[in-house]
């Protein structure tokens, strides 16, 4: 390809190549080897070579042409086989005829040999998926655990107002608030590191019965799993001319609802910054803007950008979803919509670098989580104080509770004072034990157990993810 055709990341049209991935080095080099057109079509040819190894392991054709198709693979390009795919308008055989086109006379037989297109295809997907969950998915996921449950831990104790509905609820810990996506992160890690290791191959031919293969093995499975051994993949129970989709759809169900989780967390920080909340910041840099025409905004863009991101990718869901549909042993439904699966992993690893960066940083503000605390905190001993009550035999603790929360609101007089005062009420007040008096006095003491929690999530997600701690 000559430099005049070499296409410059912006003049490209997703936003994914000029903005996200072509500009950003590390993201290239850790995705590129698995998830590029080039290795799209490197791992087709590694695909091919191992067939033809496994030809030679099992008598069919001689060593010495396996090593010469192994080193012939390394000299096809992308650009060679794009550009003889539109000579023959077939992908799969254009790969075959470059890597064919490389080799002797007397070894060119062998390529593909008892292979059909989705041998490969199917394959080769297989191949790439399972290997960018381990080497980049699940380490950069990792990665961001680690920076939550550091956040957990750090702001274990800090106290802060839960929220159910956008209104004060009762009072928790920042930490606790932190865990929660600890453990949900970690779910989600756990459930893609399973799918992506669990992706199949198949070199069962045309329609999966292993007609071709079977004029030349007794055992055709055997052949099947030769190749696979080599590409370290299962083969599917059953497949047809190709691997059962549910296998992918699992695995890309798993990014998805991991993107899911972190949209949900970047919803929560981005509502924590509000002018009227305050309770947590993005660490702004000396020279960085946040509006085009108000000097002073510090918007929380960043947050925004992963809820974006989010909502641009979660419907592609459906694509794979749909997927699933393949009339008989096969048809082409999914030959457009299934290339576009390389972006979700682009676009999650994207967004979790993001994540990473900014909650590393994550300024907390604990006056300002006591200030919006301490805005009902009167009125956060009501729950208690029913409980109690009904503990202490009150026949109808709830409604006595709610009309004094209606007295103490509309009269601007303290809850506990009208709760003490309740002729009513004193005789089961007196049924509690001085502890639960103070802690009707001092709502700030009523969180449970959440600094335990928090540090006891924590503590399992690093032994069950073996991070260091």
């Amino acid at each position: 390809m000559s430099d005049k055709d070499m296409i410059n990341i912006f003049d490209c049209v997703s936003p994914l190549d000029f903005r996200y991935y072509g500009q950003d080095e590390q993201l290239r080099e850790l995705l590129g080897p698995y998830l590029t057109e080039r290795a799209r079509v490197a791992s087709e040819l590694r695909v091919e070579v191992a067939a033809v190894q496994a030809l030679a392991n099992l008598g069919v054709c001689e060593q010495q042409v396996a090593d010469e198709v192994r080193k012939a693979a390394d000299q096809v390009t992308p650009e060679a086989v794009a550009a003889e795919e539109r000579r023959i308008h077939h992908n799969i055989r254009a790969l075959v005829n470059c890597l064919r086109s490389q080799v002797s006379p007397a070894s060119r037989p062998y390529i593909h040999l008892c292979l059909t297109s989705f041998d490969v295809i199917d394959t080769a997907l297989a191949w790439r998926f399972k290997n960018v969950t381990n080497e980049a998915v699940v380490p950069e996921l990792l990665k961001l655990e680690q920076i939550l449950i550091d956040l957990a831990r750090r702001e274990k104790d800090t106290l802060q107002i839960g929220r159910t509905h956008g209104q004060h609820a009762e009072p928790i810990t920042f930490g606790f608030a932190m865990a929660e996506y600890v453990g949900r992160l970690g779910e989600r890690i756990e459930a893609i590191t399973s799918t992506g290791n669990n992706l199949r191959g198949k070199v069962s031919g045309a329609v999966g019965a292993y007609n071709a293969s079977g004029l030349f093995f007794d055992d055709p499975q055997e052949f099947e799993r030769e190749v696979l051994n080599q590409l370290d993949l299962e083969p599917a129970t059953h497949s047809t001319q190709i691997i059962p989709p549910e296998f992918v759809c699992d695995f890309i169900h798993s990014l998805i609802s991991t993107f899911g989780v972190l949209a949900n967390l970047a919803d929560d920080m981005r509502n924590l910054q509000r002018s009227e909340i305050a309770e947590v910041a993005e660490a702004f840099e000396a020279q960085q803007v946040g509006s085009s025409t108000m000097p002073h905004k510090r918007n929380p863009w960043n947050f925004e950008n992963v809820k974006s991101m989010w909502k641009a990718f979660v419907p592609r869901m459906l694509s794979v979803y749909a997927d699933q549909i393949s009339d008989h042993q096969r048809d082409l439904t999914n030959s457009a919509s299934s290339r576009f699966l390389p972006e979700i992993i682009v676009a999650l690893l994207a967004t979790v670098k993001r994540l990473r960066k900014i909650m590393g940083r994550l300024v907390t503000d604990a006056e300002s989580m006591r200030r919006n605390f301490q805005m009902t905190e009167d009125l956060i001993a009501a729950e208690p104080a029913y409980i109690l009550l009904a503990a202490a035999g009150h026949p109808d603790a709830h409604e006595v509770i709610r009309k004094l929360t209606l007295q103490a609101q509309q009269s601007g007089r303290a809850f506990c004072e009208l709760l003490e005062e309740d002729e009513e009420i004193r005789p089961h007040l007196e049924r509690f034990t001085e502890a639960q008096r103070e802690l009707l006095r001092s709502p700030a003491k009523y969180i449970g157990v959440a600094a335990a929690k928090a540090e006891q999530v924590c503590g399992e997600w690093e032994r069950r993810l073996a991070l260091a701690g």
